[in-house]
């Protein structure tokens, strides 16, 4: 028989549950209200014990109400909120069950692909998703059958607020984690994310995909032009973990493409080398990106020479004492000339062959100029010697085959 003080808690859920059945959107805000404030943080029993062991009937009404609703955009992320105490509550697994029993998940997901949506109300849908995510490999698998991976992509894309692309970002991430079914599926959604304009959003994917490249443990061809055309941004954050993903990416089968495209970017298109020979003034804004694609690459090469004599090997090999020289005589981008000259000095410090041939090119006074600080050779030659080096011709064969014997 229950106890008096049982029958009360009863009363005053029923009543609750009645005035929430009767109550307009006014009566139905106040009471949310009221709810995240009591019970934010609480677990499963306790949530039972504030519900007379019936928390699930509120439960199945406000899910049943957001999907009547969402469309409309009132107060959802309130509702969201809500819901959020039951999912996110210790030993939640019973809500959980409930939730996607409803159709919690594609609820969700539809939100993410709502136009007229704010982004507060998709962040507080994509913490919902990555809660589900987070409790286990089959909730992951639903999220993912479910076309998971492709709303949150585009959602991440469309999203201009920093906190919707960082959530976006650590729920791919959470559904790459055991989740071998799916995990190629999501790999290769961030990679298409590389492509996205934002940059915030492209230094978050950069980061999620060197996570989940150790996941899979495998790189796909289609993630080497993506990443080479991220050397053109402009924002040094952006620049660094480009970087940090090519390094990673060395050790995978997509090496060679990696620096026969970062050796080619040290010479650009012929337009762009005729615009750097005759200097077109005016048309140096068009081709920046360009250039800081150039310095970037140069910056790449010297990197990865450094942590690898068989990459140096390599790298030679494709010809890139030549290209560097052409990047040395850059004279509209100091930049690409001073890492270039890094580069270069590198290759020449680690192979006799490779300095006979450079000071061969460059002849003995401009070699010695080179060779006394490299990092502030583009400080010192003039318009003469740069056009030397951009029309200097070395041979790649000869350098290789020498310093293979």
């Amino acid at each position: 028989m229950s106890t008096s003080k049982e029958q009360a808690a009863m009363r005053k859920v029923n009543a609750f549950l009645q005035e929430w059945d009767q109550g307009n959107n006014t009566v139905r805000r106040r009471m949310l209200t009221a709810f995240l404030k009591q019970n934010v943080g609480k677990t499963c029993p306790e949530l039972e014990m504030e519900f007379a062991q019936i928390a699930s009937l509120f439960l199945v009404r406000l899910t049943s109400w957001i999907k009547l609703t969402y469309m409309s955009g009132t107060f959802l992320g309130l509702k969201l909120k809500a819901v959020g105490v039951f999912l996110s509550a210790v030993s939640n697994h019973r809500y959980l069950i409930e939730f996607i029993e409803v159709g919690g998940v594609l609820t969700l997901l539809e939100i993410l692909g709502l136009e007229d949506m704010s982004d507060e109300d998709k962040t507080e849908a994509l913490l919902l998703l990555l809660i589900v995510s987070n409790a286990g490999q089959k909730f992951k698998e639903l999220i993912c059958e479910c076309h998971g991976v492709k709303a949150i992509a585009e959602c991440l894309v469309k999203s201009e607020v920093d906190n919707t692309q960082e959530t976006a970002c650590n729920l791919l991430e959470s559904l790459a984690h055991s989740n071998q079914r799916f995990q190629g599926q999501v790999y290769k959604g961030l990679v298409t994310l590389l492509t996205c304009s934002s940059p915030n959003a492209q230094q978050l994917v950069l980061q999620t995909l060197h996570i989940v490249q150790e996941i899979v443990k495998t790189a796909h061809p289609c993630v080497v032009e993506p990443l080479l055309t991220l050397l053109k941004s402009f924002h040094l954050e952006v620049q660094y973990e480009t970087l940090q993903l090519i390094r990673d990416l060395i050790k995978y089968d997509v090496r060679d493409a990696l620096l026969r495209g970062l050796v080619a970017l040290l010479k650009p298109a012929k337009e762009i080398q005729r615009h750097i020979i005759i200097q077109e003034m005016a048309e140096i804004k068009e081709f920046l990106p360009v250039f800081v694609q150039q310095a970037a690459a140069a910056k790449a090469i010297r990197i990865l020479s450094q942590e690898s004599q068989e990459l140096s090997q390599d790298l030679l090999s494709l010809g890139v004492v030549q290209h560097l020289l052409y990047a040395m005589g850059n004279k509209e981008h100091t930049d690409t000339q001073r890492q270039a000259s890094m580069a270069l000095e590198l290759f020449v410090r680690m192979n006799p062959i490779v300095e006979e041939h450079v000071c061969k090119v460059m002849g003995i006074a401009l070699f010695d100029l080179f060779m006394h600080n490299a990092e502030a050779f583009y400080l010192r030659i003039d318009d003469i010697q740069a056009d030397i080096l951009l029309s200097t011709r070395v041979g790649i064969s000869q350098v290789t085959d020498e310093t293979d014997c």
